[in-house]
């Protein structure tokens, strides 16, 4: 989803206007990148290596067939063995294809269970956090909204000076108010709605200071 030069602006007036109530500070990410959840598709492939070869044998395929090239034979063991070999070349190529597939055409993030996704997203909101600086206002009053549209989650992460005063069920509302914007089709509005309410709770516990209330953070919506 692409933001327009209107939706940044609305977004930048959202976050300097709920600032100009607070000392708190508040920075938007969204993120497109696509998440390929490299250990979802290898363990699909592994599994579907074991599975699709072992039920071709129940049906009674005879993977020795495929080795043409060994001629006849009259020796048992040599049949077993010509027929392990087969079946361990389809089992690898079953692999291979499987997880060319699970990695390059999406199917890695549709198989992977949403709890694996929401830890990934909460890992990279907390990297961001940290990475913009978040987590050294002068009080310990910065707020990260972050959206990764392609796994459809959103994440509020804020400093610990906030938890000692917001609960965190609190921030639940705020997720709920920006993922109606996003169904809606209008990402902008989601943030900003998620500002005010973020900027109304940080308003509430942290007034500006009254002589010095610097903007410590960018007022914009960082796109990655």
């Amino acid at each position: 989803m692409a933001f327009s030069a209107s939706d940044h602006d609305r977004i930048a007036s959202a976050i300097a206007d709920a600032e100009l109530r607070t000392s708190g500070e508040i920075v938007c990410v969204v993120t497109e990148q696509k998440h390929r959840y490299v250990s979802t598709g290898l363990a699909a492939a592994a599994l579907i290596a074991f599975a699709l070869p072992l039920a071709a044998v129940l049906l009674g395929a005879d993977f020795a067939a495929l080795m043409p090239w060994r001629g006849w034979s009259a020796d048992p063991a040599a049949d077993l063995r010509a027929g392990i070999e087969a079946y361990s070349v389809v089992q690898a190529v079953i692999f291979a294809v499987a997880a060319a597939l699970v990695a390059y055409t999406g199917l890695g993030a549709a198989l992977t269970p949403r709890a694996i996704k929401r830890e990934r997203v909460h890992a990279e909101a907390l990297s961001q956090f940290r990475a913009r600086g978040i987590g050294r206002t002068r009080a310990r009053t910065g707020v990260l909204i972050y959206v990764s549209m392609a796994d459809h989650l959103a994440e509020v992460v804020a400093d610990e000076g906030i938890y000692a005063k917001v609960p965190p069920e609190f921030w639940g509302t705020t997720v709920a108010a920006l993922i109606a914007g996003l169904k809606a089709g209008d990402a902008a509005r989601g943030f900003v709605d998620a500002v005010a309410l973020a900027g109304g709770v940080l308003a509430e516990h942290f007034p500006p200071e009254l002589r010095d209330n610097p903007n410590e953070l960018p007022d914009r919506l960082i796109e990655l």
